[in-house]
C-alpha cells in the first residue's frame, strides 16, 4: 500500500515537471520585433475659430491655428510655414461665404479694401451702390470721407415766367437726406490718419427707390453735398425711417439774391 503510494506520487511530480518544461518552453520563445510606429506629418492651418457671417468683417480673435495632416491640406488653405503672419494679413477681410468655425480659410471667399467685388461685400441686404460726379466745391472741401453720412442737394435755374426779363430763379432742395458715403473715387476705407479726401466721383449706398431721384438730379442741376454730423449719422443708423416720417420738403428759393424759404408736401 505504501508502495502504491510512492509510484503515484512519483507519477505526479513527473507529470507536474512535464507541463513546467512545456510551459517554460513557451516563453523562452523571442518576442517578435515590435514595428516602429510611423510618424504622421503635421501642418499648421489657419480655420476660422467661430463662425463667420456672411459680409462679416473678420477680426484675429475669428481665426486660430490648427493641426492637419500634410496630405490632408489643400494648396488652397493658408499654412503657418508659408505665411507666419496671416492672421494680421487676413484681419479686416471681409466673407463673402459664410465659413463655419474649424472651416480653413481660404482667401477665395474672403474680400480685401480694392479688390473687386469689395463694394458688393460690404453693402447692406437690399441697398444699391451709385456713383455721381463730385467737385471740391460740391464735396464739402474734400472733408467728406467713406462711412460719413451727407445730405444730397439739388441746385437748378429755372425761367421766371412772371417776369420773363429778369434773371432766372435758382431753386435748391434736399432730396435725399442722411445718405451713406460708401467711396471717395477707388478709395473704400478711410486710411489711417487721413482727414480730407478730394475725389471726381462719390459712391452713395441708396435705396433701390432713391436711385431715380439721384439719377433725373444729375441731368436737372447741380447736385452738392451736404456733411452731416457724427451725432446726426448715428440718428439715422438708429432710426432709418425717421426722415422719411417728414411730410415737408424745404426749399431755398433765391430771387435777384434774396433768399427765402419755401415749403412743399410730399
Amino acid at each position: 500500500m505504501y508502495t502504491a503510494r510512492i509510484v503515484v506520487l512519483i507519477i505526479a511530480l513527473g507529470a507536474g515537471g512535464v507541463a513546467a518544461y512545456l510551459a517554460s518552453g513557451t516563453d523562452n520563445k523571442p518576442a517578435a520585433p515590435v514595428q516602429p510606429v510611423a510618424q504622421l506629418e503635421t501642418v499648421d492651418v489657419l480655420v476660422a475659430k467661430s463662425d463667420i457671417g456672411l459680409g462679416q468683417t473678420t477680426k484675429p480673435d475669428d481665426l486660430q491655428w490648427q493641426t492637419w495632416p500634410k496630405g490632408a491640406a489643400s494648396g488652397f488653405f493658408i499654412k503657418r510655414n508659408e505665411r507666419p503672419d496671416a492672421v494680421t494679413q487676413i484681419a479686416g477681410s471681409i466673407a463673402r461665404t459664410p465659413i463655419m468655425a474649424g472651416e480653413p480659410i481660404r482667401e477665395q471667399k474672403l474680400v480685401k479694401a480694392g479688390d473687386s467685388g469689395f463694394m458688393a461685400a460690404i453693402l447692406p441686404t437690399g441697398m444699391r451702390a451709385v456713383s455721381t460726379e463730385i467737385s471740391p466745391e460740391t464735396g464739402a472741401g474734400g472733408f467728406i470721407l467713406p462711412n460719413d453720412r451727407v445730405d444730397v442737394i439739388l441746385t437748378r435755374r429755372v425761367k421766371n415766367v412772371e417776369h420773363p426779363t429778369q434773371p432766372d430763379v435758382v431753386l435748391s432742395s434736399v432730396i435725399l437726406p442722411g445718405i451713406r458715403v460708401l467711396a471717395i473715387d477707388q478709395a473704400p476705407k478711410e486710411r489711417e490718419g487721413q482727414n480730407t479726401v478730394v475725389g471726381k466721383t462719390v459712391t452713395l449706398e441708396l435705396k433701390p427707390e432713391q436711385i431715380p431721384t439721384l439719377t433725373s438730379a444729375r441731368q436737372s442741376g447741380t447736385l452738392s453735398l451736404a456733411l452731416r454730423s457724427i451725432t446726426d449719422a448715428r440718428t439715422v443708423e438708429n432710426n432709418p425711417l425717421e426722415e422719411t416720417k417728414k411730410d415737408a420738403v424745404g426749399i431755398d428759393v433765391v430771387r435777384y439774391g434774396v433768399a427765402s424759404r419755401a415749403t412743399a408736401q410730399k
